[in-house]
C-alpha cells in the first residue's frame, strides 16, 4: 500500500479515537519528556560535580606527591652525610638550614590543610 494511502488512514483513525485520548497521551508523553530531561540534567550536574571534586583531589595529591619528594631527597642527604659519605651528596649537618627547610614544610603543609576543608565543604553540597 502506498505511504499517502498508509497516512490518511491513520489520521482517519487518530479523528475516531476522539481528541480527548489523543491529549491525554500526548500529556503522558510530554511529562515522560519533562522528567527523562530533568533526570539527564542532575546526572550531568552529578559529573561535573564529581569531575571538579577530582581535579581538586589530584592537585592536592600532586602536592603531596612534591612534598614527600623533597622531604625523602632531604631525608636522603641528612642519612648520607650521618653516615660519612663522600662524594657528591655528602655535607655537614652543621651546614644544613633546617629552620628553613621546616618553614618550606610547614607552609606546604597549610595549604594543603586548606585545600582539604575547601575538598570537605564541597563534598557537603
Amino acid at each position: 500500500m502506498p505511504k499517502n494511502k498508509e497516512n490518511s488512514k491513520r489520521k482517519k483513525q487518530m479523528e475516531d479515537e476522539g481528541d480527548e485520548d489523543y491529549r491525554k497521551r500526548r500529556d503522558r508523553n510530554n511529562q515522560a519528556v519533562k522528567r527523562s530531561r530533568v533526570k539527564s540534567k542532575l546526572r550531568t550536574q552529578q559529573t561535573l560535580e564529581r569531575v571538579n571534586q577530582l581535579k581538586t583531589e589530584n592537585e592536592l595529591l600532586e602536592e603531596k606527591i612534591k612534598m614527600l619528594t623533597k622531604e625523602l631527597g632531604f631525608l636522603k642527604d641528612l642519612f648520607i652525610a650521618h653516615a660519612g659519605g663522600s662524594g657528591q651528596h655528602s655535607m655537614n649537618i652543621q651546614d644544613l638550614d633546617l629552620n628553613s627547610l621546616l618553614a618550606e614544610e610547614k607552609s606546604t603543609e597549610e595549604s594543603s590543610v586548606i585545600k582539604t576543608s575547601v575538598i570537605k565543604s564541597t563534598s557537603k553540597l
